[in-house]
C-alpha cells in the first residue's frame, strides 16, 4: 500500500536475454518439495483449542499515606509564610489535580498466563504480582476474576493464582525435556496489553545458560512487555515453558526470548500450591581459593 504522494519507484525485470546472456535450456523438471518443508505450518486450529486459557493478568496497588506529608494546618502555614496567602480550599473527600488519594486504588502492571486446571489455577510469572497490593485475571470471554497469589518464587520467576471458578478452560502441560531445537512453538500474550496477541518461531536453544540459577529454553518467537507469565506452546497444544525475558537493549523485542522450562516451573508450582514457598535442600560444602599449600596437600 503506497500513501498520497508517496514516489512509487519502477519494477525492472530482467530476463536473461535483456543481460546479454545466454538462455538457459535443457533443465530438469523441479523435484517435489517434501512434505514437511511444502509449505508453512497451519496455527489456526491450534490457537482455536489452545487460546481461550490464556488470560490477561493486570495488578494494581493502593496509594499510602506518606508519613512526611504536611497536614493541612501545616500546609495553610507554609502558604501563609512564603507566598503571603492562603493555600487553595479543596472540598472535603477531594485530593488535587495530579495527587492521588491514599487508599485509591491505582493500575501497576499487565502480564499474561495460563489456566492449568478446571477449578482456576494459574500460572505466570512472579515478576508480573510482585509488589501488587490486588491482581486480576480477564479471560477472552471478558470474565474478570480476582485472583489470590498463592506464592511466588524470584528465582525462577513462578508464581501461582487462584481463581473461583470451575469448568475453565485449561491448558495440557507437556514435557519441556523432549524439546528439541527447530521445532515450531508459538506464545499468546498481552505484549502492551494487546490481549490474546499469538507469536510464532522456532526453539532456537535448550538449557541456555544466562547467568541465573534456572537454564532457560531460547527461543525466537516475537515477546514483549506484557507477554511476561505467558504459555510457551509446542504443535501439539502443550505448554513446554513461561515466557518470562528478552534478550534486548531497546526494551523491546530484539529476536531472542527465554522461557522457563514446564518441568522445572510445575515442581515450584507444586509447593507453592502446598506452602507457599519453595524449600531447597543445601549441601554443607564451602567454595575456597586453590592455592599452592591446599594443593599440595
Amino acid at each position: 500500500m503506497f500513501s498520497a504522494g508517496a514516489k512509487v519507484l519502477p519494477v525492472l525485470l530482467l530476463s536473461a536475454a535483456s543481460l546479454g546472456l545466454p538462455a538457459v535450456t535443457g533443465l530438469a523438471p523441479a523435484k517435489a518439495a517434501p512434505a514437511a518443508v511444502a509449505g508453512l505450518p497451519d496455527f489456526t486450529d491450534l490457537i482455536d483449542r489452545v487460546g481461550p486459557a490464556v488470560v490477561n493478568i493486570r495488578t494494581t496497588e493502593r496509594i499510602k499515606q506518606r508519613d512526611n506529608q504536611m497536614g493541612d494546618d501545616e500546609m495553610q502555614e507554609f502558604f501563609r509564610r512564603f507566598f503571603g496567602g492562603q493555600m487553595p480550599q479543596i472540598p472535603r473527600g477531594q485530593t488535587p489535580r495530579g495527587r492521588r488519594a491514599p487508599g485509591e486504588e491505582v493500575q501497576r502492571g499487565v502480564g499474561s498466563g495460563f489456566i492449568t486446571s478446571a477449578d482456576g489455577f494459574v500460572l505466570t510469572n512472579a515478576h508480573v504480582v510482585d509488589g501488587a497490593d490486588e491482581v486480576y485475571v480477564t479471560l477472552t470471554d471478558k470474565r474478570e476474576f480476582k485472583a489470590k497469589v498463592l506464592g511466588q518464587d524470584t528465582r525462577t520467576d513462578v508464581a501461582v493464582l487462584k481463581i473461583d471458578g470451575s469448568k475453565l478452560p485449561y491448558l495440557t502441560i507437556g514435557d519441556s525435556s523432549r524439546i528439541r531445537v527447530g521445532e515450531w512453538v508459538i506464545a499468546i500474550g498481552s505484549p502492551f496489553n494487546l490481549e490474546s496477541t499469538v507469536t510464532a518461531g522456532i526453539i532456537s536453544a535448550k538449557a541456555r545458560d544466562t547467568g541465573d540459577y534456572l537454564p532457560l529454553i531460547q527461543s525466537d518467537v516475537a515477546v514483549n512487555p506484557g507477554n511476561s507469565g505467558g504459555p510457551l506452546i509446542n504443535m501439539r497444544g502443550e505448554v513446554i515453558g513461561i515466557n518470562s525475558q528478552i534478550a534486548t537493549l531497546s526494551g523491546g523485542y530484539n529476536g531472542i526470548s527465554f522461557s522457563v522450562p514446564i518441568d522445572e516451573a510445575m515442581r515450584v508450582a507444586e509447593q507453592l500450591k502446598k506452602t507457599g514457598k519453595v524449600t531447597r535442600g543445601r549441601i554443607g560444602v564451602q567454595i575456597s581459593e586453590l592455592n599452592k599449600d591446599v594443593a599440595e596437600s
